[in-house]
């Protein structure tokens, strides 16, 4: 019951930022049709962005449970102007063209954020552990977990919540859905989708952020990180169905539960198991769970 009991806190933990992650790295597709590979550099800049703000508001004696609201607005700030900037002045250019070209230029993107980042933060580790160890702990079956941990999980649920509810209804959710399924009648009745496509990137953008930003207080912010969250957040994205909130909740639950059975019960696996459920999933479903097959037009 202890193992289970590990296995469910620690996958439910994995979910949560990994859900906020994949949630902007799956908007972003469904509305652009654009792999955005540089939103790995997004996680990676909330957490830098974070764990800098944390260290300098702390160093001025200041409460710490501040900190917690210094960590979202470092987040959503460097997320806002980051996906602008980046949609404005590389992406609107590239739109009509072939999407491996865009997919060429998020890569170009992401390869120039991690030199920045190293040129801004260097390459030492950051620390900011205060917020994390300000909840203390909670014991379930015997085990001690962070209660950080459950706050993460209580914020994932609650942002993938507000996301369905403004999706579906909202004015501005129900314009975003006509985009998904299909920009051109969109254009044709007026939706100006090229706002809409600067919305969906700054937001999809400040997810990714938000994800590195709340994960920052309990990991070593190190260069690098936003590559290995790239990957999972494809595997999420591709498990759940691309362009589906309901399929990146699900696919990140799965991957959780997963990689937490892994590490628990055979730690040797613990990397081939993800890509092991993707390759079961889309053997039997190439669109994902919740994925939409593409409609051709003749």
């Amino acid at each position: 019951m202890q193992k289970l009991s590990a296995i469910l806190v620690d996958g439910t933990t994995y979910f949560s930022w990994l859900f906020i992650v994949s949630l902007g790295l799956t908007l972003t597709y469904g509305v652009m049709k654009i792999l955005n590979i540089a939103h790995g550099s997004f996680y990676a800049l909330g957490a830098y962005a974070a764990s800098s703000a944390i260290g300098a508001y702390l160093a001025g004696a200041h409460p710490v449970a501040g900190a917690y609201f210094v960590l979202f607005v470092a987040g959503i700030s460097i997320g806002a102007v980051a996906g602008f900037f980046i949609e404005r002045g590389l992406l609107r250019p590239m739109y009509g063209r072939d999407e491996v070209i865009l997919v060429l230029v998020t890569y170009s993107v992401f390869l120039v954020l991690e030199d920045v980042i190293k040129l801004i933060w260097g390459v030492d580790p950051y620390f900011a552990p205060q917020p994390y160890e300000l909840l203390g702990r909670v014991s379930i079956g015997g085990i001690a977990f962070a209660t950080y941990d459950f706050a993460l999980l209580t914020l994932a649920l609650l942002i993938g919540g507000l996301a369905f509810w403004a999706l579906n209804f909202t004015r501005r959710g129900k314009l975003l859905l006509a985009v998904i399924h299909d920009r051109e009648i969109s254009t044709a009745m007026g939706i100006n989708v090229g706002r809409i496509f600067t919305a969906t990137f700054v937001i999809g953008a400040i997810l990714g952020a938000i994800g590195g930003a709340v994960t920052a207080p309990a990991i070593s912010v190190a260069p690098g990180i936003g590559v290995d969250v790239i990957v999972l957040a494809f595997a999420v994205s591709v498990i759940g169905g691309l362009g589906s909130v309901e399929g990146a909740a699900l696919g990140a639950l799965i991957v959780g539960l997963a990689r937490a059975a892994a590490v628990h019960l055979w730690p040797e696996v613990e990397l081939f198991v993800i890509y092991a459920v993707m390759a079961a999933v889309l053997a039997v479903r190439p669109q994902g769970l919740f994925g939409r097959a593409a409609a051709r037009k003749i």
